[in-house]
């Protein structure tokens, strides 16, 4: 039996803290690159994490070597690339609210592989809305690349690239028999973007932190809000509620950063603006529609991801509960 595929309302406030959480990175990161290069923030974020977090690295869990290896290629996907692409975006000049709006198109690029990869149904209202969401970032990145603040035209294909990297981190992820808890998830991908980051200020001469407090208040902002908040609800409402469902939080993640970047750092917010932000959130509206299905016994229940083939549940020790895992019996052997 397939179901399809939202957001129940036992997750609202869950998701709410999640898109405050992963607005508030594009925020940490301009304040951020305001004092240092982007290899000594990124470096310095992800430093004191990894030791806060390397605890959980040494206890048993499920993955084992082959699921740590996985693992650590999902964090180098979905933290160390992705947030180098945005850090690079945001000081190339792309305003904080355009770069969420780009990151934005990643639930029509997950919805449109969610079918053939993971077997999840995705309904003819959810298109309609995922294309709605899409029509609005495209707007607002003509506008904020046409305002003529001296952008180059080129650099708003790098938060898409950064976008390319967080969508195959989660299918990647999805896609893995067996997975860590969600805990533990982000304490590897800490570690490894720790790790990248490091490397990258030792080989750009970027290690040094400046002495400015506005730098290590950025930092603690980063720490706690952007990764241990956006990244650890992320994994979180992934595993209880599934893919398409969490991507589709992204598109109230455009609205919050545009107001939040408003008010901190006086960036334009123009009736383009207003308009292309209306249909993201029209398209969450719509995409969100619906997020209860009928078993088989004619009861409403919420959604989770589940396979055509081969569906089974497993306990999850992060989301303190029961969820449905994707198995599939297929060629790939997951």
């Amino acid at each position: 039996m397939s179901k399809q595929i939202g957001i129940s309302g036992a997750e609202i406030g869950l998701g709410a803290l999640f898109v405050a959480c992963w607005s508030s990175g594009f925020i940490g990161a301009k304040l951020g690159a305001a004092d240092a290069p982007v290899a000594t923030v990124l470096m310095w974020r992800f430093v004191p994490l990894a030791l806060l977090l390397v605890p959980f690295l040494v206890r048993s869990g499920a993955g084992g070597k082959a699921g740590l290896g996985r693992q650590i290629l999902v964090g180098a996907l979905s933290q160390s690339g992705y947030l180098l692409t945005v850090y690079r975006a945001i000081g190339l000049g792309v305003n904080t609210g355009t770069t969420a709006l780009i990151d934005g198109i990643q639930p029509l690029v997950v919805a449109a592989l969610a079918g053939p990869l993971l077997g999840v149904v995705v309904t003819g209202r959810q298109w309609l809305g995922l294309g709605v969401g899409v029509a609005g970032v495209a707007l607002v990145t003509w506008s904020d690349a046409t305002s003529g603040h001296g952008t180059p035209l080129w650099a708003y294909l790098v938060p898409f690239a950064g976008m390319c990297c967080l969508v195959a981190a989660t299918f990647l992820d999805r896609r893995t028999r067996e997975r860590p808890s969600p805990l533990r998830a982000v304490a590897i991908h800490c570690v490894t973007s720790a790790v990248v980051f490091t490397a990258l200020a030792v080989a750009t001469g970027a290690v040094q932190p400046p002495a400015s407090a506005r730098f290590w208040i950025a930092m603690a902002w980063l720490i706690v809000f952007s990764t241990l908040g956006g990244y650890g609800l992320y994994w979180l409402l992934l595993d209880r509620v599934g893919v398409t469902s969490v991507n589709t939080l992204m598109f109230l993640v455009p609205a919050a950063t545009t107001i939040w970047g408003t008010l901190m750092f006086g960036e334009p917010f123009g009736g383009w603006t207003v308009t292309g932000l209306a249909l993201a959130l029209a398209a969450t509206w719509l995409v969100s529609r619906g997020a209860k299905v009928r078993n088989a016994s004619g009861r409403c229940s919420a959604p989770a991801d589940v396979s055509r083939s081969t569906a089974s549940v497993r306990p999850s020790s992060g989301a303190g509960g029961v969820s449905t895992a994707v198995r599939r019996s297929g060629p790939a052997g997951r």
